[in-house]
């Protein structure tokens, strides 16, 4: 196709549009970073045939609109432009990419008084979406307004809560609105971040067994109600489905734990070439940061100090996308580096017999008896995990076996 097609916005970075567009109708499309004083010329001269709009620009472009779809009349916003002849006509379907995640979903939000954590452009989409799934009472909260997060406990019959903000976004993961937890009757939770696919918010809710959907959904689904519009043509929902799970495979990483000595890093680093991802070894980062080996960690600030810095690379590895993590075999006996590892990751507990670990420069192995040292983890690994592997074998047969449980 001979039209061009691209995202415009200020600082875009990384940016999965591309690939996105690519996969569903596969003209050319690139990334166009514009400063606020070009973005009138811009907007005149580009030869673009369509294009999607983002951060701080949504509302920005309105007034170099001729025409506007009822949506983003509704909005007030514009996250999509078509050229037709008459000139720029806009679109907003951030609506229909988080009333995808809202109806793919199951959890059923008519007549339920729902809370959306934010006021912004990506908020002004969800309310519109929410309003015609049928919510009710649906309350938008801010730091300033009248419902703020002062006083929050006074909607705690909320059933369903939506960020709306950037909270929790890479690279400030961690963060979250509220905690669900305050909110005993809640059915359904759903963040539009979707870096990482599981934010704070999302595990919370993952936790308490409460439904929830990120806004990796809501990424592809708006992405598909453009590109229909670029393309010209119908493209199968089904498209949606098999996109997310492209990215989402791509996106994760896959994190090795298990006991010291069971072969976290051979299989890594074959599991890595297997899959052309780049390989990480927690400990091998651990000693480059403290500019010493791990049995001179352990002698200088014994278990405690190691286990704290190991936190602190785990905190940085689990934020990354696409690697291969080798992790140190008692990064379990943390709790809190589960989240660090399952914001974006897939946990692959390998095992190995007992008696065929070496002990060679591994401290706790060394001071603990085996059999002890597993019982003590046993419970743990198996909490954090979402897949087992058997490592009792050649290394290429470990990994057809996890590949085989990835797919």
């Amino acid at each position: 196709m001979g039209n061009k097609f691209g995202l415009l916005g200020r600082r875009l970075g990384h940016s999965w549009s591309p690939q996105i567009h690519a996969m569903l109708a596969g003209y050319d499309y690139q990334l166009y970073e514009v400063e606020p004083p070009a973005l009138e010329d811009f907007l005149r001269r580009t030869p673009l045939a369509g294009m999607n709009v983002t951060i701080p620009y949504k509302k920005d472009v309105l007034p170099y609109c001729a025409a506007l779809s009822d949506a983003a009349r509704r909005m007030g916003s514009v996250n999509t432009l078509l050229r037709t002849p008459e000139g720029w006509r806009g679109d907003n379907t951030d609506y229909t990419g988080f009333r995808y995640i809202v109806e793919s979903s199951g959890v059923d939000v008519r007549g339920k008084k729902t809370l959306i954590f934010g006021t912004g452009g990506a908020s002004l989409a969800v309310k519109a979406a929410l309003e015609d799934l049928g919510a009710d009472p649906i309350i938008s909260v801010s730091r300033s307004g009248p419902d703020n997060y002062v006083n929050l406990s006074r909607h705690a019959d909320a059933r369903v809560l939506v960020n709306a903000t950037p909270l929790g976004m890479y690279p400030d993961t961690g963060a979250a609105p509220a905690s669900v937890g305050d909110f005993p009757l809640c059915e359904g939770v759903f963040d539009v971040v979707y870096n990482p696919q599981r934010t704070a918010f999302l595990m919370d809710a993952e936790a308490r067994g409460i439904p929830h959907a990120g806004g990796l959904g809501m990424l592809v689904a708006q992405a598909w109600r453009s590109a229909e519009q670029f393309a010209g043509r119908d493209i199968p929902r089904e498209k949606v489905e098999e996109i997310m799970s492209t990215l989402s495979r791509q996106m994760s990483n896959i994190v090795l734990i298990g006991m010291p000595g069971c072969g976290k890093s051979a299989v890594g680093r074959a599991l890595a070439r297997a899959l052309a991802r780049p390989f990480i070894d927690a400990d091998s980062e651990i000693e480059k940061a403290a500019g010493m080996t791990i049995p001179a960690i352990f002698a200088a600030g014994g278990e405690a100090d190691f286990r704290r810095r190991e936190t602190e690379i785990l905190s940085l590895l689990g934020k990354g996308s696409g690697a291969v993590i080798a992790t140190g075999g008692g990064c379990v006996t943390r709790r809190s580096n589960y989240p660090l590892l399952h914001q974006n990751g897939t946990i692959v507990w390998l095992q190995r017999a007992l008696e065929a670990l070496p002990t060679d420069g591994r401290p706790l192995s060394q001071q603990n008896s085996l059999q002890d040292l597993y019982a003590q983890r046993r419970d743990k690994y198996a909490a954090f995990a979402d897949v087992t592997a058997d490592n009792n074998g050649a290394v290429d047969q470990t990994v057809s076996q996890i590949l085989e449980a990835l797919s």
